[in-house]
C-alpha cells in the first residue's frame, strides 16, 4: 500500500465497570484485556502512534507498560456511564490539535472489552478505509439469528410482530436465511475530517464499511461469564494466541 494514511490508535478504558468491576485490568492467560489491545495495535503496520485515554492511573500505567503513550488524564465527565465514545474520541483529537498542532488521517478507537482483534484485522480495516475512501470502518461479526426471528415481546407476552415477519418469508428455516452481521466492538476506524465534520462515529451511511471477524476473535467481555469463556478459549487453544505472545 503506497502513501499509507497516518492513523492514530486510541486505546480507551474507564476505571469503573458495573458489569465486571476492574474489567479492563482483568487477565486472560496472564495478560490484561488492556494489554491484548495494546500489543496487537503496536504490531499493525499502519499504527503511526498508540495513545491511551483513561480516568484510571492503573489503566494508563498498564497501557503504557505495553507501549501506549500517556498524554493526558481523561476528564472525570468523560468517565461516567453516560459519557459517549464520540466525546472520548473528540477529546483526544482536541488534545492532539491543541497541544501538538497536528492532525492524522484517521483515528482507530480500541476498546479492551473486545480483546482479540489481531494486527491483521487492523491492517485490513485501514486498507479498506483507504481503498473505499471511507469515513468509517468497524469490526463486524455474524449474528446468531436472523432478524426475521427477532422482535419485541409485548407486555402480555405477545410475539405477533415476529410471527408476521416469519409468515412474510417463504424460507422460514434458520439455515435458509441470508447471513446478517452486527458490530462486534473490536475496532472503530473513523476519518479525522469526518469526525470533525459530524462529531460522531456513525454519521455517513454511504461511506461506512465493515471488516468481518470470526466468532472467536469477536468475543466481547461484559460479565464474569464472558471472561471465563474467553479464558477457556485461550487456555484450550481455540484461538491462535501468537499475536500476543510476540510482544512487538
Amino acid at each position: 500500500m503506497t502513501n499509507s494514511p497516518e492513523i492514530l490508535f486510541l486505546l480507551v478504558g474507564r476505571g469503573g465497570s458495573k458489569g465486571l468491576p476492574g474489567k479492563n485490568l482483568r487477565e486472560i492467560g496472564g495478560l490484561s484485556l488492556t494489554g491484548y489491545k495494546a500489543i496487537a495495535a503496536r504490531q499493525s503496520r499502519y499504527c503511526s502512534r498508540l495513545i491511551v485515554s483513561s480516568d484510571s492511573a492503573e489503566i494508563r500505567a498498564e497501557a503504557n507498560r505495553h507501549g501506549a503513550e500517556v498524554l493526558f488524564e481523561r476528564p472525570a465527565e468523560l468517565a461516567t456511564d453516560t459519557a459517549s465514545s464520540n466525546d472520548v474520541v473528540l477529546h483526544a483529537m482536541d488534545w492532539i490539535e491543541t497541544h501538538e498542532k497536528r492532525r492524522y488521517d484517521a483515528i482507530m478507537l480500541l476498546e479492551p472489552s473486545s480483546p482479540f482483534a489481531t494486527p491483521e484485522h487492523f491492517d485490513e480495516s485501514v486498507e479498506l478505509f483507504a481503498a473505499r475512501k471511507a469515513s468509517l470502518v468497524v469490526g463486524m461479526r455474524e449474528t446468531e439469528v436472523s432478524s426475521i426471528f427477532v422482535g419485541t415481546l409485548g407486555k402480555d407476552g405477545a410475539i405477533g410482530g415476529i410471527v408476521r415477519k416469519m409468515l412474510a418469508t417463504t424460507a422460514q428455516r434458520r439455515q435458509d436465511q441470508a447471513i446478517e452481521v452486527t458490530m462486534n466492538g473490536a475496532l472503530y476506524l473513523v476519518g479525522w475530517d469526518a469526525m470533525r465534520k459530524h462529531r460522531k462515529i456513525y454519521a455517513d451511511p454511504s461511506a461506512s464499511y465493515g471488516v468481518m471477524m470470526d466468532r472467536m476473535h469477536s468475543i466481547e467481555i461484559e460479565s464474569a461469564a464472558d471472561l471465563a469463556y474467553a479464558s477457556y478459549v485461550i487456555e484450550h487453544g481455540m484461538l491462535d494466541a501468537s499475536p500476543w505472545r510476540r510482544q512487538a
